[in-house]
């Protein structure tokens, strides 16, 4: 399996922290999108956090979950993607569902600022680790249904997974065996507890596991808030090597994709040619699609 990667990609991660006034975030954000692309004009793709837009607690999601396609912070990094020119992955923002439920949705657009994708995080981060911290997303947010995976214009499919999504290696597979995607991208706001456990490890791991580049968006920390984000926005080539690191302060991290360095990781440890689907199944070809 070849990479669809067709040409270099440069990314830009956003790593900023929400306040308690959704207006302020969403022009935060733009704000900080704005800044990388003055400092790197070239800037192909941006990607935000997870709930760049409100504070990261189960008893906020409601006072601040919208529509998609209709709510204010859909349509604002909309208008953002456009007049800028870039591919833009909105972090991820509570969604209010036609269905009456919320969702924790991240939404991709293109450079005309027309929606491309859209993920709801499938893994409901509901945790208790004694003396670290307890957190329960399943009360008052409802899981998404399906793997997602989005055709960028110009460069290939990527697979998205929101935070807690990337503990789990199948919906990984499912973008990078059966979409063949060059990339797994994750806004996610890991906590000074789970963070230094795993933050570092699962990325590697998932680059590893699947051979593509592997992207984790965090919020900044801010020691002020009820939770605290790691930080340390990465990226992690199909190597598994950390190309670049974010610290823990608002940040602007900027990398670049290259389809080659794909290829000769696949052509030197060729497991994505050597799977025993005779022996063990190929799960990947049982997925719900993705849908925007």
């Amino acid at each position: 399996m070849s990479s669809i990667l067709s040409q270099k990609l440069k990314v830009a991660l956003i790593q900023i922290t929400a306040t308690a006034v959704k207006q302020d975030n969403l022009q935060h954000a733009k704000d900080y999108i704005l800044k990388a692309l003055k400092k790197d004009p070239k800037i192909d793709l941006v990607a935000l956090p997870e709930c760049f837009n409100s504070p990261y607690a189960v008893t906020e999601f409601p006072k601040y979950a919208e529509n998609i396609p209709n709510g204010e912070s859909t349509k604002f990094l909309s208008q953002v993607a456009k007049e800028n020119n870039i591919i833009l992955i909105g972090g991820s923002i509570p969604e209010l569902g036609d269905d009456g439920k919320i969702y924790n949705t991240s939404v991709t657009f293109d450079r005309q600022g027309k929606i491309i994708g859209k993920h709801r995080k499938v893994h409901l981060f509901d945790i208790d680790i004694p003396g670290g911290i307890t957190f329960k997303e399943s009360i008052t947010l409802t899981g998404g249904q399906k793997a997602t995976t989005i055709d960028l214009p110009e460069f290939g499919t990527i697979g998205e997974g929101i935070c807690y999504d990337v503990r789990f290696p199948e919906l990984a597979a499912v973008a990078a065996r059966e979409k063949n995607a060059f990339a797994l991208v994750y806004p996610g706001a890991f906590n000074t507890v789970t963070g230094p456990l795993h933050w570092h490890l699962l990325a590697r791991a998932r680059a590893v596991d699947n051979q593509v580049y592997v992207i984790l968006v965090s919020p900044s920390r801010n020691l002020n808030l009820g939770y605290h984000a790691y930080g340390h926005s990465l990226v992690v080539d199909p190597n598994g090597n950390i190309i670049a690191e974010a610290g823990e302060d608002e940040e602007i991290l900027i990398a670049e994709l290259d389809p080659e360095l794909i290829t000769k990781t696949r052509a030197g440890i060729p497991v994505t040619v050597q799977r025993r689907f005779d022996i063990y199944g190929d799960y990947t070809k049982n997925v719900k699609p993705s849908a925007t």
